[in-house]
Order: structure tokens, then C-alpha cells, then sequence
């Protein structure tokens, strides 16, 4: 696959830890969440994608999301009221951020798939590849990428579903609504949207 131009600077996992660590924002903001010391936690999905996609558009200013998703594995405790609990203290800690907690040992009732096994196995479900990522400081303060749909597709500013998506026509519905619905080629207009 060509590569667009300006990709090749973050062709690698090295450098998007680089690119995120020297942002105190996103820094600050991965260090309020470790303070929950919640098991197999990463925040994901549009906190990662958007910065890796501001950085490769060039933008001086950072494109605003609409939430900051923490994810963690727990079936220990599937009750969603502890969620809520999470969300209001790392909003008493860091107040103006759009805090979403969830735990994925649950999500697949809602989304009504089979059980996911981790954090991780969650993120492959998301529905598109660029946004399967997730970030976590671990207890040395060393920055974590997981991407288990690989980080070509974020790179090269592809926008295409999950292999998940792929397997059932009903998700793959979901998608090219979700696909309609945020509307990402207005803000960042290189990337390339698979229907």
C-alpha cells in the first residue's frame, strides 16, 4: 500500500509513543486514569486515532473529542454502577474532560457477541481498524500500545472495518452508520474511508 506523504515519520509503535509522551495533555491525562490501578485498564480509541491523524494533517491545534474512553477487564465485578463510580472520581481528579469508563468484561452482553477474553481481545472488536488502539502507562510510568489490528491502517490514514465487522452483515451496518455519523473526512480530510 502507498504510504501517504509525511506517514513515514510515525511508521512505527516507537514514534507514536514518542509523539504522545511529549504531549503533557495526553500525559496528564493517562496519569489520572493509572491512579484507578484498574486491572487490564488502556484509555482507547478516538484519544490515540486523533492524535496520530492531527499529527500526520499537520494541525498546530489539537481536534477536540468528544470523550476520553477508559477501558478495563474485570468479571469479578460486572455491576455498571462501579463504572459510573470510576467516571466520577476521575472526573473529581481531572474535572473538565469527558471521562467514559467501561468494563469490557461486559460489553459483549451489550453488544451481543461472545464473551471477550481481555481488554485487548475488546479493542479488536471496535469497529475500525484505525481507531482498534488503546494506551496505558504501566507501574514503572512506561507508555503501552496495544493495537490488535496492527497500526498500518491509522498510519496511512485508512479508515476501514474490523475484520470483527466483516464477519456479520448487522455490524457492518454499524459501521457505515458510525462511518455517516462522525463525519472524519470534514476534520481530517487526507484520510481514505472503506465502505
Amino acid at each position: 500500500m502507498q504510504v501517504h506523504k509525511g506517514a513515514e515519520k510515525l511508521l512505527n509503535e516507537k514514534k507514536i509513543l514518542s509523539i504522545i509522551r511529549e504531549d503533557p495533555w495526553m500525559m496528564e491525562i493517562l496519569q489520572t486514569a493509572k491512579t484507578l490501578d484498574l486491572p487490564d485498564w488502556w484509555i482507547c480509541a478516538g484519544f490515540v486515532r486523533s492524535k496520530i491523524w492531527d499529527t500526520l494533517h499537520g494541525f498546530s491545534k489539537r481536534t477536540p473529542i468528544p470523550d476520553v474512553d477508559v477501558i478495563y477487564f474485570d468479571p469479578s465485578n460486572l455491576n455498571e454502577l462501579k463504572e459510573k463510580q470510576y467516571e466520577e472520581l476521575l472526573k473529581s481528579l481531572y474535572p473538565n474532560i469527558p471521562w467514559s469508563v467501561k468494563n469490557e468484561a461486559r460489553m459483549h452482553i451489550r453488544n451481543n457477541s461472545a464473551p471477550y477474553k481481555s481488554a485487548t481481545d475488546a479493542i479488536s472488536k471496535f469497529p475500525e481498524t484505525a481507531t482498534a488502539l488503546g494506551i496505558k502507562l504501566d507501574s514503572y510510568d512506561t507508555l503501552l500500545l496495544t493495537a490488535p489490528c496492527g497500526i498500518s491502517d491509522v498510519v496511512n490514514m485508512v479508515v476501514k472495518p474490523t475484520p470483527y465487522i466483516l464477519e456479520d452483515n448487522e455490524r457492518a451496518a454499524i459501521y457505515e452508520k458510525r462511518i455517516s455519523q462522525k463525519n472524519w473526512k470534514a476534520t481530517w480530510e487526507k484520510i481514505e474511508i472503506h465502505h
